[in-house]
């Protein structure tokens, strides 16, 4: 099997900076990470961002099915020449911001649910996750790798100063965990941050039942948006309580909330019943 530096070397390949393209050129780091999914023999896999094919060379191997979504096309050739004999491989030239993660499941019997992986552009790695956030319903489990910045507040808790709206919604709805972190060096080009893979498996059911989950979204933004202000302050700013100052205290009081907390104190439980107390008036 060709290393991916002299995959890349075959095709003449130049990273382009504008896709955040930085390739992933350690082989046991690769085998680490395909092993990490649990991937079996029944799997439907959605790989992102597959680049010249590294770790979907090893997908294939122990899916049932796998779908790479790409978006330059320059990828798409190498991985249509290099992957030519892989007949459980389809390859989507697309973004994946504009990808349908229920379309591979539209024509299963049963309920079996996608397999998601990829070494996901950083400069959008948020816009994926909550993109995947969407559908998840249709996936069991995200195993993606991550700016290690990015990846500590995704799995920070309440009362760190990485806690942030992406730490409470992914853990309303998966359970994530550090799978590995993955030095610059592993690179090419070498990358000026460190990266971490995170594997979220998804739960069958929210953290908190709450009954509007757009909403839910709202009132965590609200809390986080200015994060030196209290919660009363942040909340009563905005116009999620039609009386205002009045009702929100009211509300605050009703659930024993202090609302001199800030926001990044507050667990994804309290999120929920202030969403559900907000939801109610």
């Amino acid at each position: 099997m060709a290393t991916p530096r002299e995959i890349l070397r075959k095709y003449g390949v130049r990273p382009r900076k504008k896709l955040g393209q930085s390739f992933l050129i350690d082989s046991n780091i690769v085998a680490g990470i395909v092993t990490s999914v649990g991937i079996g023999g029944d799997d439907v896999v959605v790989e992102i961002g597959p680049g010249h094919g590294v770790l979907t060379k090893m997908i294939v191997r122990a899916a049932k099915r796998v779908i790479a979504v790409e978006i330059d096309q320059k990828m798409v050739d190498i991985l249509q020449e290099e992957l030519k004999e892989a007949s459980n491989l389809e390859i989507v030239h697309r973004d994946i911001l504009n990808y349908d993660f229920s379309t591979p499941l539209r024509n299963s019997v049963d309920n079996k649910k996608l397999k998601v992986i990829g070494n996901i552009p950083y400069s959008i790695s948020s816009q994926i996750l909550f993109r995947l956030l969407d559908f998840r319903d249709n996936i069991s489990s995200m195993t993606l790798m991550f700016q290690r910045e990015v990846a500590d507040r995704i799995t920070a808790v309440p009362s760190t100063k990485e806690y942030c709206i992406l730490s409470v919604i992914t853990s309303m709805y998966t359970f994530p965990s550090r799978v590995m972190n993955v030095p610059a060096s592993c690179f090419y080009p070498r990358p000026k941050v460190d990266s971490s893979v995170l594997k979220m498996e998804v739960r069958e059911t929210p953290l908190y039942a709450v009954r509007d989950n757009d909403l839910f979204l709202k009132v965590v933004k609200c809390a986080f948006a200015k994060r030196r202000k209290t919660l009363f302050n942040n909340l009563r700013s905005s116009d999620l309580c039609p009386g205002g100052r009045e009702d929100m205290q009211g509300i605050l009081d009703r659930l024993g909330i202090d609302g001199r907390r800030r926001g990044e104190t507050l667990t994804v439980e309290e999120f929920g019943m202030l969403t559900d107390a907000i939801l109610d008036l």
